[in-house]
């Protein structure tokens, strides 16, 4: 009698699920507590929370394309194979947790996060606006966190091939 390894899809998705929320309330706050184009500073020439509307992709590229609708149903379509595309792959690693079941989980909700402003307003709402020195850093979201956070987890898991969890089984009975 073998022993199958119990599965951990549940709690990836849980994870996808709580970076979705924490999207979903941040974007929601900010829209209804800063008007669009204004900035509470929270530490002086630092960080703001700002209210951007973002109508292109990441760092807004594409923002002012001559062909908007284009741009955005694009953005809808590539997000959409995307998130497919990652819970299929979460779906086959969901036995462990890894670097890189993890870094999928959160890019599946930051993805997801994206996904919906996209469909609901046309454009991403951002809001945390960032100086270091002379450097403005574009502004960004948790879906961004998210997605970042995902992609250092995953350079760690390909430099160190190491598990964040290693599961214990019993060996099966003979």
């Amino acid at each position: 009698m073998s022993f199958a390894p119990p599965r951990r899809l549940p709690w990836l998705l849980g994870l996808s699920a709580l970076i979705l929320l924490a999207d979903r309330f941040t974007k929601t706050w900010v829209a209804a507590h800063i008007r669009l184009g204004s900035a509470i500073p929270v530490i002086p020439s630092v960080l703001r929370i700002t209210h951007v509307a973002n109508h292109g992709t990441s760092f807004s590229f594409f923002a002012d394309s001559a062909t908007p609708h284009l741009v955005q149903w694009t953005l809808i379509g590539l997000l959409s194979l995307a998130a497919f595309g990652i819970l299929v792959v979460m779906v086959r690693l969901g036995c462990r947790v890894t670097c890189t079941s993890v870094a999928l989980a959160l890019i599946l909700g930051g993805t997801l996060g994206n996904l919906h402003d996209h469909i609901a307003y046309g454009s991403v709402v951002d809001f945390i606006e960032v100086h270091i020195f002379s450097y403005h850093w574009p502004d960004f979201n948790i879906a961004d966190i998210a997605n970042v956070s995902s992609l250092c987890l995953l350079l760690l898991g390909a430099m160190t091939r190491t598990e964040i969890v290693q599961p214990q089984f019993p060996e099966a009975a003979q």
